[in-house]
């Protein structure tokens, strides 16, 4: 579509391989599928789920929330569910406040899915964008225990991070109450996504790398002491940037991006769910999270797996 060949697409952002969604496939039918795997993994019913986030950028519709029809999709009880937009940053936004949500008691069990459909808001002549973005969704289950005798496991932390000084740098400029859809929108193709790449990667490094010596130190904890390291999937070269920045080595760092290409806030639960099926992480280890993305948006969480 570009004129850009395979080898130079993998030589410029390390992707094979990704998968955009089929004509007649939505967000909330890609959330559902997610929502159904951690229900299985995790050992749950849909009964069992007392709250729902959805992380999406790309909504079935403006309104109502898309987490209204996964509940329904899912068949869950009649529980709060509601979307949660904060672009790439989005999975560690809603687990942030699956945590408050339980730490407060207002639920036991809440289920967190991130789900993107970023094909449908491309530019194919835009290189910039066209090269990266694929769909997906991943979803995990996060539950409150009531037994604190054994070594704490869980969320051990999460730190969210905004600045709106930077809030053009990645956006579709049309479709909200600002600039609304309209022909002549179409027209100038004001209505795609639109991304000033460099200066977004370059703010994304710095500040992740600043975010996570962090959330280090606040748990005291050696960059030599964590097990894995699972970021947002934005760009290879990035990937391996902010790794070395904070001294973990490729062996202890999720990388799907050559599969499954940037998937916005859905990368990081697609990549923790594979690095977890695949054995990468086991129970007891340290997890590193970290993730950046429009707004300017980013985030890190430390977990006890």
């Amino acid at each position: 579509m570009t004129g850009v060949s395979p080898a130079g697409v993998e030589r410029l952002t390390g992707i094979r391989t990704r998968r955009w969604a089929a004509e007649q496939e939505a967000s909330s039918d890609m959330a559902i599928a997610a929502g159904r795997r951690a229900l299985d993994a995790a050992g749950c019913r849909p009964s069992s789920i007392d709250a729902i986030i959805l992380s999406t950028t790309s909504p079935d519709m403006a309104f109502p929330s898309t987490a209204c029809a996964v509940q329904r999709g899912l068949g869950c009880k009649q529980v709060g569910a509601f979307d949660v937009s904060a672009s790439c940053s989005g999975f560690l936004y809603g687990l942030s406040m699956a945590q408050a949500m339980i730490q407060s008691t207002q639920v036991r069990t809440c289920l967190v899915i991130a789900s993107e459909v970023k094909s449908r808001s491309l530019d194919y002549q835009d290189e910039a964008t066209t090269l990266l973005f694929g769909d997906g969704a991943g979803a995990v289950i996060v539950q409150g225990e009531e037994d604190r005798s054994a070594e704490w496991r869980g969320i051990l932390s999460i730190k969210l991070y905004a600045d709106g000084a930077h809030h053009g740098l990645i956006c579709v400029p049309s479709g909200g109450s600002r600039l609304p859809l309209t022909s002549e929108a179409v027209r100038t193709r004001e209505h795609v996504l639109r991304m000033r790449g460099a200066p977004l990667f370059r703010l994304a490094i710095r500040r992740v790398e600043r975010a996570v010596m962090d959330i280090l130190k606040e748990c005291g904890v050696r960059s030599e002491d964590i097990r894995h390291v699972v970021l947002h999937q934005a760009n290879g070269r990035i990937l391996s940037q902010i790794a070395g920045r904070v001294g973990v080595g490729d062996d202890r760092l999720a990388s799907v991006i050559e599969r499954y290409g940037n998937t916005s806030s859905a990368s990081l639960p697609i990549a923790l769910d594979d690095s977890v099926r695949g054995g990468k992480i086991s129970p007891g280890d340290l997890v590193l999270l970290g993730s950046f993305g429009g707004g300017l948006t980013w985030a890190t969480s430390l977990v006890r797996w």
